[in-house]
């Protein structure tokens, strides 16, 4: 199953892990990367030295490519764009607010850069600044959202771009949800929930058995009032949030409500006083299974539908 985004990524599946906070590490990179896909590393505010680990963990387990993601929010990303230059990853997913500043560093390196977009202009933008794979994410995925439905967003990015094939993200989880992608203009996909459930992924057992149990239902949206949207499942936190709304509390309230949420959630297994980022396709997520499990279920659901769709090369 070759076509552009396998070629430029040097993948056998054009399925591209999402990267998630404080839970996209070694172990979960290294299992979709083995597995035919791409891995991406999550950094967040990690220390450079955490990340050196962190890629050197990968590298230890598969020879696949894989990439680190690299937020423009973060309050480690010098030192997280030093460490990837210097551990010359394969790629680099750049995500967050504005790359520009550091593109020419990663060309130098010759590190291609994949961008996550949330507009049709932020798209265009990162074509004309050398992106080799956009990934248009719709504002049903999980984590920090963006302002457009996938629907909306992925076949007016895939309009716009000119040369650079699309990679669509959120809303999917199954070979439904590519086959639609790709109707839609995509040319990959990428899935961050629905490997939540991945036997790799090292998030707390509390964090997973509530994604397991969870539908599109239970999860909400906090933060909007002050432009930092993030999807998560409702509990204690998200009611917090909702009462700042309420008294429109100084942003300072909000960062200090959010500040170690993520980790709390994955790594301490706190299901009501921590961040559980999911997306709204979170109802599809009810298995543990492998990643490659995972990937081999998407891709015989979409070879299932092939009959009526063009193929991928």
């Amino acid at each position: 199953m070759q076509n552009e985004v396998c070629r430029i990524l040097r993948i056998r599946y054009p399925i591209i892990q999402g990267a998630m906070q404080c839970v996209s590490d070694a172990s979960l990179v290294s299992a979709v990367s083995g597995a035919g896909g791409l891995g991406v590393l999550a950094t967040a505010d990690c220390p450079g030295e955490e990340v050196r680990s962190q890629v050197r963990a990968v590298r230890a387990v598969t020879d696949r490519p894989f990439a680190v993601n690299i937020t423009m929010l973060s309050r480690t990303l010098e030192e997280t764009v030093v460490a990837a230059v210097e551990e010359k990853v394969p790629f680099v997913v750049l995500t967050g607010g504005n790359p520009t500043p550091f593109i020419p560093r990663f060309r130098e390196a010759g590190i291609p850069f994949l961008a996550v977009v949330a507009t049709v202009r932020q798209a265009a933008k990162m074509e004309e600044l050398g992106a080799c794979v956009v990934v248009a994410e719709g504002e049903e995925s999980g984590g920090h959202i963006g302002p457009m439905t996938s629907m909306a967003l992925i076949p007016q990015v895939a309009s716009v771009l000119k040369s650079v094939p699309v990679v669509a993200a959120g809303g999917i989880a199954d070979g439904r949800g590519m086959a639609a992608a790709f109707m839609l203009g995509a040319r990959g996909i990428q899935m961050g929930t629905a490997f939540l459930a991945s036997r790799e992924c090292t998030a707390h057992p509390n964090f997973k058995r509530a994604v397991l149990a969870a539908d599109s239902g239970n999860v909400v949206v906090a933060k909007r009032r002050i432009a930092r949207p993030v999807r998560c499942l409702e509990n204690t936190l998200m009611k917090s949030f909702a009462e700042l709304d309420g008294r429109c509390a100084p942003k300072e309230e909000y960062d200090m409500l959010w500040s170690a949420a993520p980790l709390r959630a994955s790594g301490d297994g706190d299901t009501e006083n921590g961040a559980l980022m999911v997306g709204q396709i979170v109802g599809l997520v009810n298995e543990e299974r492998s990643a490659a499990a995972i990937m081999e279920d998407v891709l015989a659901g979409y070879a299932a539908l092939r009959g009526s769709l063009p193929e991928l090369g």
